[in-house]
């Protein structure tokens, strides 16, 4: 049983959705192609971007990042250091001396921050009904998630163990 494709023809959208095929009997004839659409001068031009694709990526790949840094810092400061007993402003101020550490804790501190925006901007776009509370409310997150990760890096950067 071979089947001929030579003999599809293309017709208008408006006979394509009628689901009845062209009507000359033929079962096959219900397979029917449209032509393509053709952009017009009322045809909005593409306006979207990949900022969702984007933000999904940046999701998993920050997730696998994060899940070594926190590991790497737990492992380090309560096996390797000597556990929460050791921890005192002495101890945070001479890790917090070496660039490594300033960079392993502003990384880590960058990427929660980023990591849980966009999930909060996720779940905000999911559950508020209203665009007006939608603005709000992702305003509102985006204003705290700024302000949290502007002091936290004037934080590790400026920390001065001679106060």
């Amino acid at each position: 049983m071979s089947t001929d494709t030579t003999d599809v023809e293309l017709v208008s959208s408006s006979q394509a959705h009628t689901g009845k095929g062209l009507g000359t009997g033929n079962p096959a004839d219900a397979f029917v192609i449209e032509p393509p659409r053709v952009r017009t001068k009322k045809t909005p031009r593409r306006t979207r971007t990949n900022f969702e694709m984007l933000a999904w990526l940046f999701m998993r790949l920050s997730g696998v990042v994060l899940v070594v840094l926190i590991l790497g810092h737990l492992i380090i400061m309560l096996l390797l250091d000597g556990g929460v007993s050791k921890i005192n402003f002495a101890f945070v101020a001479g890790r917090w001396a070496s660039p490594l550490w300033q960079g392993w804790d502003l990384l880590m501190l960058w990427l929660a921050m980023l990591h849980g925006a966009n999930g909060m901007r996720t779940v905000i776009n999911d559950y508020a009904e209203k665009d007006s509370t939608r603005l709000w409310l992702k305003t509102l997150m985006g204003a705290a998630t700024v302000f949290t990760v502007l002091l936290g890096t004037l934080v590790i950067f400026t920390f001065d163990p001679n106060i």
